[in-house]
């Protein structure tokens, strides 16, 4: 009988960390069988699927609670599946409110966790760490700054680097273009919305129209939009309906070349921040949450950025704009300023470039499947 092990990965990202993992874990054990909740590239890589990322990767209060009784009939399948195959390990990826409970499962049936890309307790609720001890074996970070939040919590806590490190410098953005079928020589803009159904409803439809604005200013302009793997081409065709003024290109996933086919990009809060910085295009971050998500957050989390570009840079070297300040005006304006003000656009891209080095080293996916082998019985 092979060897079990359970992942689970909600959003796009951590679909896409945990297959890599998920590859070089069968490189290392080869016969290897997973099982779990993943997205696409997960299930791709050979994880049998018990329910999709999509039932369980919603996010803030007002999302959760229509949606609460499926994501909780989830978790006791899994704890009950993993109760009946005794898995050697289990690998969780992010996703903290729902990963967390289930971590505290399969703690008490003795089955070892790895966590992968630490819960964010350096912004909000640093006193998790003590009691994410209790229920994790290994947290593997993402961010250098992050193992220093667990020293003397009893959590064995290791920067593996992130896994954007091993993505090669980008190209010239005429080379994305050509892949991508854009013209070349137009002014190129990239609108990221996010891979969650609330995250489109609140970003796209301003994004489309900031384009509108842009184009005012820049008739050639295009616009170049990745369609999350968590989300169907069509979510997003009722949003574009209305904008029919403007020309815009939709790209299954392959956010780092739409990114880098751009002069500018305009992207949602989360890793997509990243995972644009590393291509070296100038941005901006926008985020839009319920009022009720966003009233919690503002009594409990205390950082200085929400961008995570910002947050590894410890300075603020992307425009943010949230909420009521992520209007189409604002976003255009700050995108104008980006494709017209020579130094401002200079001094971001320099600031990235330390932001892409602050990484770490490549091999991250690598050093997760040998912490996963190390826990295994």
């Amino acid at each position: 009988m092979s060897e079990e092990i359970l992942i689970v990965a909600g959003e796009a990202s951590a679909d896409m960390h945990a297959a890599r993992a998920l590859e070089e874990l069968v490189a290392l054990r080869p016969g290897i069988h997973a099982f779990g909740v993943g997205g696409p590239r997960l299930r791709a890589a050979g994880l049998e699927a018990l329910a999709p990322a999509e039932d369980i990767s919603v996010m803030g209060v007002a999302e959760v609670l229509p949606r609460l009784p499926r994501i909780l009939g989830i978790l006791r399948l899994l704890a009950r599946t993993a109760a009946e195959r005794r898995p050697k390990a289990a690998l969780l990826v992010d996703l903290p409110d729902f990963n967390l409970r289930l971590a505290a499962k399969l703690k008490k049936l003795g089955i070892p966790v790895v966590y992968y890309v630490s819960p964010t307790i350096w912004a909000w609720r640093k006193g998790r760490a003590k009691k994410i001890a209790k229920v994790v074996d290994r947290m593997l970070c993402i961010l250098p700054f992050e193992p220093g939040f667990y020293e003397g919590t009893g959590v064995k806590a290791r920067f593996v680097g992130h896994p954007f490190a091993e993505r090669p410098p980008p190209e010239a953005p005429d080379r994305y273009r050509a892949a991508l079928g854009l013209a070349n020589g137009r002014t190129t803009v990239a609108l990221v919305p996010g891979s969650r159904p609330a995250e489109l409803k609140r970003l796209f439809a301003p994004m489309l129209e900031a384009a509108e604005r842009i184009k005012a200013v820049h008739p050639d302009a295009q616009f170049v939009v990745p369609v999350a793997p968590t989300l169907p081409r069509a979510a997003l065709e009722p949003y574009l309906a209305q904008h029919h003024t403007i020309e815009v290109k939709l790209v299954d996933g392959r956010t780092e070349e739409v990114v880098g086919a751009s002069d500018a990009a305009i992207v949602k809060s989360g890793t997509s921040t990243l995972e644009s910085a590393i291509m070296l295009r100038p941005m901006i971050v926008v985020y839009r949450l319920s009022w009720l998500t966003y009233a919690l957050g503002r009594m409990l989390v205390r950082i200085a950025h929400f961008g995570l570009v910002n947050i590894l840079a410890g300075r603020g070297i992307v425009p943010e704009l949230l909420q009521g300040e992520a209007s189409p005006a604002r976003m255009a304006a700050e995108i104008e300023r980006l494709l017209g003000d020579r130094a401002v656009r200079d001094a971001q891209l320099a600031a990235l470039r330390e932001v892409r080095h602050s990484l770490g080293e490549p091999g991250a996916p690598r050093r997760v499947a040998e912490e996963i082998v190390g826990v295994m019985s």
